[in-house]
């Protein structure tokens, strides 16, 4: 292979010359040249006291140049997934694992890295470089570097089998919802979906080849049915083959099933705990995290729940006889539910998803949203037509401030296939300083939007916006920081359970008649959203809120006691934690063949193992931090520039609990999230 367009220097990735072929040469090549200087820094380290510019620095700079070309093979595999590119990137998990325990269990490394606590040299480090080396030094005993040889030895087995197996867990969900369709000749079957629906279904059909419509389980697919759809045979038909992706139930049972490879994940999770001398999974996974111990996250989920379920339980009894005397729905199931509470919510509040649509044009949401950002931190964003892109739906923006450039991200918006679903931001490089200048922060901000069909724009739904934002919010925090070391650049270094704090402030400016002035408008005739439509809307927004708030604190629970409670459980013994936590906190009808666990990517794939609890955590801090704004008026200048200065641009330099009381004066307070989630004080 004559270039590999991964080792050359580049400012954003070279995505029209990256190949398949490319990606094992560049990470083999990354990894035995990062070894190299590695081993050599830290006999430097070993033969002369080391500074922060000659052992940190260059340190930083090896990390980063790997990460650089791992980034995008990373992104593409997520957005652009082939079978040659799965099988390339498969290949390099283990060779990366290994060079990560390798590296967290390398003694010259550490010892260099304690030399810098030594008092002469610790008191010469800035406050920022201070927080790296202790943050360094915790990860190093975190990756094993005190244990026995034999025992670093099976932490690298572990590392590397729990790489492997999450990517198994995340490409078995992508099958498993690929596998699946359903195509429909007769209009008639998909009576009450709506038009914008229909022409996805249609759209879907027409690229396969085929006549009518076809159904998927990409959410954009199945969220029209299950809400929308009057036939209940084919709600409860796609409601079973959704429930049970990467199962043993189901229409596919057993051929992606999931239930082998998480109870490999959570013996191998509670295996690792025990060799660093923790108790679980969840107490090692909280050393980096603001709560201090499982006990006190068991203790504010079960409060929270205290507070909610008994509103749910009212909330799931009044859809229960709305469904029985206005929709013939004797028994209310699992897959009448979003149905009946679409039908419930536009009873009462005379508002829908599909009504709110046409306001939503996606060209319009990104502008508006924009506009919302720059209001905000006095920043510009502007398209870069110029920069390289992976896909034709692709976008690239700048962020300047005061003409300069300070920020950059590529906006990925809609649902297609071989695209993982969900929404998400992942950093493509991070703000540093390097020896030729700043090096700026660029970021992917990744949703599975329903996507344009012929020359008509995407229409959202308000939900699809508040993810939008949500995400955009993340970016920001990435985007916006001051820190020029990359351990605690950006969302680097932020405790995990703090790190939604960002992304769900955002949120709120969804719901306000500033902020949607911005960006609802009708995609026909331009008018903004009409008064008694906004009222309608916020009036909604509480529509079971407690419901929405007993779901997540279960799949909370679930998460924290699955890594907490049980040793090496089989996927009966997952199955039976399951149904225990949901007979304390579920309030909606369940069925025996739900695999809900088998399709957890959150836990099993992503970075939330024992975490899951942070989006409730977090809420609490951002909704104290949005009553600020409340307070003030929501594009106060003042307040604005404090949240940017207090939480964006610190990143993890301090701890966040400190962050939050800088900004907010004092000790964050659980009662505007209840206020602003409408539930009453239990």
């Amino acid at each position: 292979m004559s270039r590999n367009p991964l080792l050359e220097p580049h400012e954003l990735p070279p995505f029209t010359d990256i190949r398949a072929e490319h990606v094992v040469p560049a990470v083999e090549a990354l990894l035995n040249e990062s070894r190299e200087v590695i081993d050599r820094l830290a006999q430097q380290a070993a033969t002369a006291p080391p500074r922060w510019d000659n052992f940190a620095a260059p340190l930083e700079a090896v990390n980063d140049r790997l990460s650089q070309a791992w980034s995008p093979i990373s992104h593409l595999n997520g957005t652009m997934n082939t079978p040659e590119l799965r099988e390339a990137y498969q290949a390099c998990l283990e060779k990366l694992s290994a060079f990560s325990t390798w590296m967290g269990q390398h003694e010259g490394l550490f010892n260099g890295w304690q030399a810098l606590k030594q008092k002469d040299r610790w008191t010469q480090l800035t406050p920022a470089q201070q927080r790296t080396v202790d943050n360094a030094l915790r990860d190093f005993r975190l990756a094993g570097v005190d244990l026995p040889a034999d025992k670093k030895t099976r932490y690298g087995e572990i590392q590397a089998r729990l790489s492997t197996l999450s990517n198994q867990f995340s490409n078995n969900v992508l099958d498993a919802t690929q596998a699946w369709h359903k195509d429909i000749g007769h209009l008639d079957e998909l009576a009450g979906v709506p038009e914008s629906a229909l022409d996805t279904l249609k759209a879907n059909a027409q690229a396969k080849g085929v006549d009518g419509y076809r159904i998927t389980l990409d959410f954009p697919s199945f969220f029209p049915i299950i809400s929308y759809a009057d036939n209940r045979e084919l709600r409860r038909e796609v409601y079973t083959a959704f429930v049970t992706r990467a199962s043993d139930q189901g229409p596919d049972t057993g051929k992606f099933d999931n239930a082998p490879v998480l109870e490999e994940i959570l013996a191998l999770r509670q295996e690792l705990a025990h060799l660093l001398g923790f108790p679980t999974y969840a107490d090692y996974s909280l050393t980096t995290k603001m709560a201090d111990s499982p006990e006190q996250v068991l203790e504010f989920l079960n409060d929270l729940a205290r507070r909610a379920v008994p509103q749910a339980k009212e909330e799931v009894a009044e859809l229960s006889g709305y469904a029985r005397e206005e929709l013939g729905i004797e028994t209310l199931e699992p897959w009448d539910v979003a149905y009946a509470s679409e039908k419930l919510r536009e009873a009462r509040h005379s508002i829908s998803q599909e009504q709110l649509r046409p306001y939503f044009s996606a060209p319009r949401v990104v502008d508006g949203l924009f506009q919302v950002v720059e209001r905000l931190y006095c920043v510009r964003i502007e398209a870069d037509l110029k920069a390289p892109s992976y896909h034709n739906d692709v976008q690239y923006f700048r962020i300047t401030e005061q003409g300069k450039p300070i920020a950059g991200f590529y906006l990925d918006l809609y649902a297609r296939e071989s695209k993982r679903g969900g929404a998400w931001m992942a950093d493509c490089r991070v703000r540093r300083q390097t020896e030729n200048g700043l090096q700026l922060p660029v970021a992917f901000l990744t949703c599975n939007f329903t996507a344009p069909v012929g020359d008509k724009p995407a229409l959202l739904t308000h939900d699809e916006v508040t993810t939008l934002f949500h995400e955009f919010g993340h970016g920001l925090h990435h985007m916006l920081t001051k820190q020029d070391i990359a351990d605690i650049s950006g969302i680097n270094g932020v405790a995990w359970d703090a790190v939604e704090l960002p992304s769900q402030f955002m949120e709120n400016y969804c719901w306000e008649r500033e902020g949607l002035d911005l960006l609802a408008k009708h995609v026909d005739t331009d008018e903004p959203l009409p008064a008694d439509l906004l009222e309608r809307l916020q009036a909604a927004k509480n529509f079971q809120s407690a419901m929405g708030m007993v779901r997540q604190i279960e799949f909370s629970l679930f998460d924290l006691r699955l890594h907490h409670e049980l040793e090496a459980p089989s996927a009966s013994d997952v199955q039976t934690l399951l149904d225990d936590v949901r007979s304390h906190t579920s309030v909606v009808p369940t069925v025996d063949f739900n695999r809900f666990q088998n399709s957890f990517s959150h836990i099993f794939a992503g970075g939330y193992a024992a975490g899951y609890y942070s989006y409730k955590w977090a809420e609490v801090l951002s909704a104290d931090a949005w009553s600020a704004f409340e307070e003030a008026g929501i594009f106060d200048p003042i307040t604005g520039q404090r949240f940017r200065e207090e939480i964006l641009e610190p990143g993890g330099v301090r701890d966040a609990a400190e962050l939050f009381r800088a900004f907010r004066g004092r000790e964050p307070s659980v009662e505007p999230l209840l206020r602003h989630s409408g539930i009453r004080a239990a």
